[in-house]
């Protein structure tokens, strides 16, 4: 009975290691270089995902604003916090584009149309982004040392799990080249 009730809480233990302690190691955490707030653009400036993050004409997503895109507004501090200074001293004044870390870069055989889910589907950006428009600051990069991939990138299931519930079937080559 003892031996059973050591190998249980040390199998408990090995399990609880593996998936607290496991991630944590397995990834590189970096944080961005800025400290943005979508809720303060949300909340106090009004912006919608749409003003700043926009599509190519081919309907591909253009990913993060450029600078020039932030610099229309914060050519001068708008507001108060430390973060916007840090901004405007480190990247608008002397013109550089921060290195921000794409938390959704996907893999090169995979081709993923946020203007078809968008404006053809009329899915908000919530769905697969979450709470992220609301977040006073954003999290931290987590990349996958072995693919260079971060961990927060959409998945093949959640995608085709997605699709299955909404009773929307397509085929392979729709995403994958």
């Amino acid at each position: 009975m003892r031996g059973t009730i050591l190998f249980l809480a040390g199998l408990t233990a090995a399990l609880g290691a593996g998936w607290i302690a496991f991630p944590k190691v397995l990834y590189r955490h970096s944080p961005q270089p800025v400290d943005f707030s979508h809720k303060v653009h949300a909340e106090k400036a009004g912006q919608k995902c749409e003003d700043c993050h926009a599509f190519r004409d081919d309907g591909s997503f253009a990913g993060i604003p450029s600078l020039e895109k932030c610099s229309g507004c914060h050519a001068a501090a708008m507001g108060t916090t430390a973060a916007e200074k840090n901004f405007i001293e480190h990247y608008v004044t002397p013109n550089r584009e921060p290195e921000w870390q794409d938390y959704a870069q996907q893999p090169e055989n995979v081709w993923f149309s946020h203007a078809t889910h968008v404006k053809r589907a009329s899915m908000k950006c919530e769905t697969c982004h979450g709470s992220i428009g609301s977040a006073g600051t954003l999290p931290a990069y987590r990349v996958d040392p072995v693919s260079g991939y971060s961990r927060d990138v959409m998945s093949m299931d959640a995608c085709v799990n997605c699709h299955w519930q909404k009773g929307t079937e397509h085929s392979c080559l729709d995403c994958h080249k």
